[in-house]
């Protein structure tokens, strides 16, 4: 049986035990180093570009990732019937499982990882705790508020809540619990103090199997959702000198504890000047573009190096500049942050950020479809530079000018994240997004938007491609008007066919066509760059509008109170007790969906009955799914008619 440690041939064929970016980003440096690699994929993905871009794929049956990407046997078998040698697990789904390793292990296949032993040792945050001479809460009083309920396996922010009343504690474990389960397939959770106004700090590890282990830095990823991560970048900015050190040491000493080999992430919580270790993923990091980028490094070259038996040198490379990633999520922040699906049409930075050297790892190309299994990650864009705040400015450049056409995504969150004068001072922490998403999710238009797709669409329709063209019409008294929405809002664009071509009230058309607008308003000139969809779906200069039919069609009538799916997912959990007659109050939670590995919580609009219940657990939903109706208290509803009347 081969194992980490004791191979030493050449691996010639890699099968990758994940999906999406991960599997991509592998992929490309095997491809490098002239070693052949294998997809697994699951009926979803069948179509996805890892699965084209290895160059053999195996399927899994299913879409779930119960009966596909968390299936070690089916993995295994996979390798072995594609004649792969070694295993790489990437990072989420088993990739810190230790009985899949051993699976890989007992299969005769090199496990591109961490023992077993180690990956058993950190996988269960109380166990890593106790190595690291920390222990949870036993129990929680009203002086340990507020606490940190915590999955002990896993990551990702799954099975994670805040808690800051003792009454809320109950709930709090028994949701972790249910959500720990479903990622996971462990539903133990802990309690741990919450650490208010804190900065997340991590050191990326490398370790061989001769004894050397490097720490390559640290990265900071305060800026996070739902406790996963948002904005990383390396090195964590403005942290003393003593610090480092304490970080480093610490990262070694867990390390060298578990007899660690491979890559892996130690997690820190700095507050008050003090390091609180959180964890060890033993696994690479979605973040870990921004260590290669600063040390020069491939990660993922290193892992196969030292899967072969090869040893790092003595010290690892001195680091240059700073990089900064963001994660480019289809996701509606406004919103929840509830996860979008849709087709994907365009993905891709302009030409100066790609000539600049600005890095896109996606799992993702032009037409694929966003479904609703899997996390709705769509890339890591990454960009490296001599300084901090060149990084910042060119990664914030390079997201605003990016054509990422589809489901509604976080770009433009992103982009003002890192403008924003609290990151941009590195004064940011964990609680960043809590203080500051109101202001960030403020929706603006271009004014100019709505006229630059009605204009498009009239240059497309006409042929004309410039300011002068067909289409005249002898009535100049009455323009030609398109309606668009954005976000919630509507928008009235008019313009006049002429002698001179087109022409719209408070701007000079200067030309119009069907992919470029360019307007002169007070004497400037602007250039809208306008791509048109099926469904009047339009984006201009990346905003996204959605143009409305002339005449609308009628929309079906719902009961006041009706609860709709705000995404699709799957029904995981019905309140206890909840059942068609039962009385409810606003703001109570009814039942919860699950949609690309996030659970959402779907509560009361109002206090009232609950008049009808049509989720189950394990039911499918679409997006507007009738999940309940909540029938408004008799006196409430006056109360609130009064209110209204009165002001």
């Amino acid at each position: 049986m081969k194992s980490v440690n004791s191979a030493h041939s050449a691996i010639s064929k890699v099968l990758v035990a994940n999906r999406g970016e991960i599997a991509c980003r592998v992929f490309r440096t095997c491809a490098e180093l002239g070693v052949r690699t294998v997809a697994v994929h699951s009926d979803a993905d069948a179509g996805a570009l890892h699965t084209r871009t290895a160059d053999e794929a195996v399927r899994l049956p299913g879409s779930s990732p119960a009966d596909t990407y968390l299936r070690g046997d089916l993995i295994v078998k996979a390798a072995l019937a594609a004649g792969a040698d070694a295993v790489h697990p990437g990072y989420g789904f088993l990739s810190e499982n230790p009985g899949f390793a051993r699976q890989v292990l007992d299969a005769g296949l090199v496990w591109i990882g961490p023992p077993p032993e180690a990956v058993e040792a950190m996988a269960s945050k109380t166990r890593a705790k106790e190595l690291m001479g920390l222990a949870p809460l036993a129990e929680v009083g009203e002086a340990d508020l507020p606490v940190l309920v915590k999955a002990a396996a896993g990551g990702g922010g799954r099975g994670m809540r805040i808690v800051r009343r003792p009454a809320d504690l109950e709930a709090a474990l028994t949701a972790a619990r249910a959500e720990a389960l479903s990622a996971f397939g462990d539903d133990e959770v802990f309690v741990e103090p919450y650490l208010e106004g804190g900065r997340h700090v991590e050191v990326q590890v490398l370790a061989d199997t001769h004894g050397t282990v490097w720490a390559l830095g640290t990265r900071d990823c305060s800026l996070q959702r739902r406790h996963q991560k948002v904005v990383e970048e390396a090195p964590a900015p403005g942290l003393p000198p003593e610090l480092l050190a304490e970080l480093h040491e610490l990262a070694v000493r867990a390390a060298r504890a578990v007899d660690y080999v491979g890559a892996g992430t130690v997690e820190f919580l700095v507050a008050d000047g003090r390091a609180h270790f959180l964890e060890m993923n033993t696994r690479l990091q979605v973040e870990h573009p921004v260590t290669e980028e600063v040390f020069g490094i491939d990660l993922v070259a290193l892992q196969l190096r030292i899967a072969e038996g090869g040893a790092l040198d003595p010290e690892p490379p001195a680091p240059r500049g700073h990089a900064v990633e963001a994660r480019l999520y289809a996701e509606d922040p406004a919103r929840g942050w509830a996860p979008q699906t849709g087709v994907l049409h365009r993905i891709g930075l302009d030409e100066a950020a790609t000539a600049a050297g600005v890095r896109v790892d996606t799992g993702f190309a032009d037409g694929d479809t966003v479904g609703v299994h899997y996390d709705p990650m769509l890339a890591k864009v990454v960009a490296h530079a001599p300084t901090r705040a060149e990084a910042v400015r060119k990664l914030a450049g390079a997201l605003e000018r990016a054509a990422v056409h589809g489901p509604v995504t976080n770009r433009d969150l992103l982009v003002r994240s890192l403008r924003h004068e609290e990151f941009a001072s590195g004064r940011m922490d964990t609680g960043f997004y809590e203080r500051h998403l109101a202001e960030l999710t403020r929706e603006t238009v271009d004014p100019h938007a709505p006229l630059a797709a009605a204009l498009a669409a009239a240059g497309a329709a006409s042929g004309a491609g410039a300011r002068f063209g067909g289409g005249w019409r002898n009535v100049p008294s009455q323009p030609q008007v398109r309606r668009y929405r954005v976000g919630d809002q509507e928008y009235e664009a008019a313009y006049r066919w002429t002698r001179r071509g087109l022409e719209a009230d408070g701007a000079v058309v200067v030309h119009a066509d069907a992919s470029l607008v360019v307007l002169e308003v007070d004497g400037v000139r602007r250039r809208h760059e306008v791509a048109r969809y099926e469904g009047g779906r339009v984006f201009v200069n990346g905003v996204a509008l959605t143009e409305l039919p002339r005449f609308p069609e009628p929309q079906s009538r719902r009961e006041p109170g009706s609860l709709l799916a705000p995404m699709p997912g799957t029904v995981v959990r019905v309140a206890d007790g909840l059942a068609v007659g039962s009385a409810v109050t606003e703001g109570q939670s009814l039942l919860w969906l699950e949609a690309m590995k996030m659970e959402h919580r779907v509560t009361a609009p109002v206090s009232g009955t609950l008049t009808a219940l049509h989720a189950a657990p394990g039911r499918q939903v679409e997006v507007g799914a009738l999940l309940a109706v909540v029938q408004q208290a008799p006196s409430e509803a006056e109360g609130t008619a009064d209110h209204e009347e009165s002001q």
